[in-house]
Formats: C-alpha cells, sequence, structure tokens
C-alpha cells in the first residue's frame, strides 16, 4: 500500500516509465516538470504544439532537444485533439500544458477524442500531514460546481478507484457535512444518507463508506467517542468527500498553507488520467502529480 510520497516515487519508478501525452507544451514549468519525471525515470513525454518554440524553449533551459518526443500540432485546438486522441489510443496518462482549463477539458470530454469515459469527470488531491497516520485523499475541490446526486455517486467511485489503484483495498469514505445527523434543510445530508446506504448494498465494492460526518468524527475516534456515534471509518479514513468545490478546495489548501501537508492531485474518471499542473505549484508537487499519473494509469 502506497502510504507516503516517498512510497508513491517509488511505486512509479518500480513500474518504469510512462507515456506522458502534454497537449500544448509551450511551456516552461510543464518542460522542467517532465524532464524531472524523466530524471526519476516515471515518464517519458510526447509533446504537442509549436515545435519552434517547444525547442526554444527547451534550449533556454538546456535540455537536449531529443529528450522527448515532439508532434508539430496547428494552433491549440488542434493540440488539444492531437493529444487527447493519441492518449486514449497509446498514452498511458494526458496533461494539460499551456492553454486555459476550460478549452483544455473540453477536449478531454469530447466523445470524438475517445478518452471520455463512463463517469464524470473529479479532481483528487492527495495529501501527506505530518499529523495523520496515513495518505488523505480530498474530492472534489477542483472540478465540478453543481452536484446533484448522480454527480455525486460518481466522485465517490473515482475516489474510491484510485485509492485501490494505490493499494488500499477496502477505502474508508467519509462525506462530510457540518453535521452528522440528517436534516431536511442540508440537501447534503440528505444525499450522503442516500450514498451510505447505497454502499451498504455493494455499490461502491469492497468499501466503507458513512455519511453524513463531521471533520472531527472522521479523523478523531476520541471525537466519535466523546459524541457517541459508531463509525468504521472513525480515526483510520482514506478519502473525505466534501459537499461543494469551495469546501474541497479550501480545506486541501488549508492543510498545505498552514498544516504543512505535501500535495498533488489528478483528474479522475476519464479513460486515462489527467495531470494538470499550476504554475505555483512547487517542484515537488510537480513531480508527485506526474508520479501519481503513473501509478493511476494501471486502473
Amino acid at each position: 500500500m502506497i502510504d507516503n510520497f516517498k512510497t508513491l516515487l517509488e511505486t512509479a519508478r518500480q513500474r518504469g516509465p510512462r507515456r506522458c501525452v502534454v497537449a500544448c507544451a509551450e511551456d516552461f514549468s510543464t518542460i522542467e516538470a517532465l524532464r524531472e519525471a524523466q530524471r526519476e525515470r516515471i515518464a517519458t513525454g510526447v509533446l504537442f504544439g509549436d515545435r519552434a518554440r517547444i525547442e526554444s524553449i527547451q534550449m533556454t533551459l538546456k535540455i537536449p532537444i531529443d529528450s522527448f518526443e515532439i508532434r508539430p500540432a496547428s494552433g491549440e485546438d488542434g493540440a488539444i485533439r492531437s493529444a487527447v486522441r493519441e492518449v486514449a489510443e497509446s498514452g498511458d496518462f494526458l496533461m494539460k500544458g499551456q492553454l486555459s482549463t476550460a478549452n483544455f477539458l473540453r477536449g478531454v470530454l469530447d466523445e470524438q477524442g475517445g478518452l471520455r469515459g463512463q463517469h464524470i469527470l473529479s479532481h483528487v488531491a492527495l495529501l501527506e500531514l505530518p499529523t495523520y497516520p496515513k495518505m488523505l485523499f480530498i474530492t472534489d475541490g477542483g472540478m465540478n460546481t453543481e452536484l446533484d446526486l448522480r454527480r455525486k455517486t460518481d466522485i465517490v467511485a473515482n475516489a474510491i478507484n484510485l485509492a485501490r489503484a494505490l493499494g488500499i483495498a477496502r477505502p474508508k469514505v467519509a462525506l462530510l457535512s457540518a453535521i452528522e445527523r440528517v436534516n431536511i434543510q442540508m440537501t447534503d445530508t440528505l444525499d450522503w444518507a442516500i450514498l451510505t446506504r447505497m454502499a451498504e448494498q455493494g455499490e461502491f465494492g469492497e468499501a466503507d463508506v458513512e455519511g453524513p460526518l463531521a471533520l472531527d468524527i472522521a479523523v478523531s475516534t476520541e471525537s466519535a467517542r466523546i459524541k457517541k456515534i459508531m463509525s468504521k471509518v472513525s480515526g483510520s479514513v482514506d478519502i473525505l468527500v466534501v459537499p461543494s468545490i469551495s469546501t474541497g478546495n479550501i480545506l486541501a489548501k488549508g492543510l498545505q498553507y498552514l498544516g504543512g501537508a505535501k500535495i498533488c492531485g489528478i483528474i479522475v474518471g476519464a479513460k486515462k488520467p489527467v495531470v494538470m499542473l499550476s504554475r505555483s505549484d512547487s517542484p515537488e508537487t510537480k513531480l508527485f502529480s506526474i508520479a501519481l499519473g503513473n501509478v493511476a494509469s494501471g486502473m
């Protein structure tokens, strides 16, 4: 089981380099991250975009021109279409280069590209905390702005599938809310109760799914004891499912910047994993995200 980022990186190395296909690769931070992943022997690069601009960046960064496979593409739309088609047919995971997130995801979701799966796409952040004994998954703090019961079901399923790919045979999932009781005026508590029942009926396979749960109950057995709440996931939860994108984004960034967490993230739900790096990501975060793409490509 992968229980920290060191193990994640070691697992990616053991799997060997995976083909990372980059859409619109004319970007310094993307090429730097891919070069480091290449040094760590966890990824090889297939870069779609303007050849002259890509090679110019490589020369500026003192990266040999033959380090990556460069595929010329005409314009942003052409690069996205070609990259999506390439990863669907023979790549292992897709990575976003220098283009807007909206245009990138529109290409991923295009049914003609062959990458779209049966589930919706959702973002999963993976955190290593100095105050928690295992890796913690948080979803969805980066993709879905509007959530109904069907979307929430897919978000839970996507996160469970990723956890299994990282070696967690029976993931423990907490469906977070402000309270532990169903309240008809709080939609998320109603949806979480339904998903808990669906899990009991086998909807998500081997997994313990509980909700609604407050955060303190999810991570602390002492809190559960004081509040007299019986829980299979309390104190050893793997996945925190949040009720809104804002909640997830604030929780993950709060743990990163105020709690000293190491963090990386990935988009799941497509036929192949999707990595989206931010310019503000640390080099460490970028490397871990590519390593996660490597490991998740075995899903």
